[in-house]
């Protein structure tokens, strides 16, 4: 094999993905079809589940440098009750607004120093798989070219060629909703930074006093695009503001970027396909509310980017690769489902759905409502079942693991700052030495970590997963069921 596995696609679930597999030891290559980034910020805010994922391999502080946190966003565009992340119980309690093309610069850097080839202008264009892995098609500056490789990932946007060779289908829901987004130039002041929601759409205007460059994005309920594929010009944003807004905006050039969008929601039928897997956008489209696309697309990457080294790498066990889709794939689900319920209490229909949303901000004052759409919407609520079916024993196993602080041989540490190296670990709080008795088999693939917890835990043990899942916590047995976690997990012990 020349390579363990291509990624295809070098946008912000590629290069997450890359670098997870790279940080594992595993031969990648990432093909981009781009020769240069594109620069758009078709997304700007991560959310506090990307926040921890960030955390716990090392790369928050470059990502929050220089930029804003939020603690409260708009459900469904309602800013007078929006969602209050002070609810939510992490150590990361907001949102980071980071423009996208600065997520993929960050993460292309990452990659860089890790050592991740990223070839661009290199588009797949064929694949064959076989048992003993793929042969990826590649057009390429120079021509074309076969790689060879034990696995392929498609983490090439919604318009995935990889899904599309890969024979996977790809239902759901056709367009209703047209928008169009444009980073344009505005020769008015005092338009106001507003958010207007009328009888004919939505407009969103954020440009400065004094005129200039801003944003505008418009969408309209019952009219899909008449040509998707055709590029935005400056006169057809000019009427759809003009039809929405209500008013002519003298917009002009330069112009930054102007794109068309839809509401289509669609999933894959399956995440994998033999050698195949699909991430981010290839797996999953939906309206691009909330901002949860490309969120949900780098805790795909977290989630199989361990699984497919731990299979590279040898230790797999049998049926890891299996959970991606069974994890990921219910997931995204939800994710299409809390999109489709936003934008259908966008909709500018005045006699039901205006009701509906003074009733929605009746319930968005509540702790406890506003506290599980919080969750939601930034990717808290997420459960995986650490024991295959059989449910969970305490209740932190499947949740993503409380950033805990503990004395490691007399020195403080976080236990997020203990999965930087993107290894799983046990965490033995018991002061007896038994959960780490256990695990001493698998310390070829996991780490195991004796501490001491100065306050109350929320357990006398942990094992947790590269991803930051946990997959076993013990209560009052600390050892009750933790070799058959190890195992379930991280493969036969060491010697068998």
């Amino acid at each position: 094999m020349e390579y363990d596995v291509v990624v295809a696609g070098s946008g912000p679930v590629g290069l997450m993905l890359a670098c997870e597999l790279r940080l594992a030891g595993v031969r990648v290559l990432v093909a981009e079809r781009l020769t240069e980034p594109a620069g758009h910020d078709r997304a700007g805010v991560l959310h506090t589940r990307t926040v921890e994922c960030l955390d716990i391999r090392g790369l928050l502080e470059r990502f929050k440098d220089g930029m804003d946190t939020v603690t409260g966003l708009p459900f469904a565009g309602m800013f007078s009750r929006g969602l209050d992340h002070g609810l939510l119980d992490t150590a990361h309690p907001y949102s980071l607004l980071v423009p996208q093309s600065r997520t993929e610069e960050l993460l292309g850097a990452h990659a860089a120093g890790l050592g991740v080839p990223v070839l661009r202008g290199h588009t797949v264009t064929g694949l064959r798989q076989d048992a003993e892995g793929v042969t990826v098609t590649l057009e390429t500056p120079e021509g074309g070219r076969d790689v060879r490789a034990a696995y392929l990932v498609g983490c090439d946007g919604g318009r995935s060629t990889v899904r599309r060779l890969a024979g996977i289908g790809f239902p759901g829901f056709a367009p209703s909703v047209s928008a169009l987004i444009g980073y344009v130039t505005l020769d008015e002041k005092d338009v106001p930074r507003r958010w207007q929601r009328t009888p004919d759409g939505v407009v969103v205007l954020a440009f400065p006093p004094e005129g200039g460059t801003g944003r505008v994005v418009v969408m309209e309920y019952g009219r899909p695009h008449p040509s998707p594929g055709e590029p935005v010009t400056l006169e057809e944003l000019r009427a759809a503001v003009r039809r929405v807004h209500g008013r002519e905006l003298a917009f002009s050039e330069p112009v930054a970027w102007m794109s068309r969008f839809s509401d289509a929601t669609r999933q894959a039928e399956r995440y994998r396909s033999g050698r195949v897997f699909l991430a981010g956008d290839a797996a999953h489209v939906h309206f691009p509310i909330g901002g949860q696309g490309l969120n949900t697309g780098v805790h795909d990457a977290m989630n199989l980017g361990w699984k497919l080294a731990a299979q590279i790498n040898g230790w797999a066990p049998p049926g890891l690769l299996d959970t991606y889709h069974e994890e990921r794939h219910s997931t995204g689900q939800r994710v299409l489902l809390y999109t489709r319920a936003q934008l259908a209490l966008m909709n500018p229909d005045e006699h039901h759905v205006s009701a509906l949303r003074e009733v929605f901000e009746e319930l968005l004052a509540l702790q406890d409502t506003n506290r599980h759409l919080t969750a939601a919407l930034n990717g808290l609520d997420v459960r995986y079942d650490p024991a295959g079916g059989r449910g969970a024993g305490h209740p932190l196993e499947g949740l993503f693991a409380p950033d805990l602080e503990v004395e490691v041989g007399g020195a403080k540490v976080r236990t997020a700052e203990l999965l930087h190296a993107g290894r799983g670990f046990l965490l033995d709080l018991t002061g007896d030495g038994g959960p780490a008795s256990v695990a001493g088999p698998w310390k070829d693939r996991i780490d195991v970590v004796t501490a001491v917890r100065r306050e109350e835990a929320p357990a006398r043990a942990l094992l947790i997963r590269p991803d930051g899942h946990v997959a076993w916590a013990a209560g009052t047995a600390p050892g009750h069921g933790l070799r058959e976690a190890l195992t379930r997990w991280f493969g036969q012990e060491n010697g068998r």
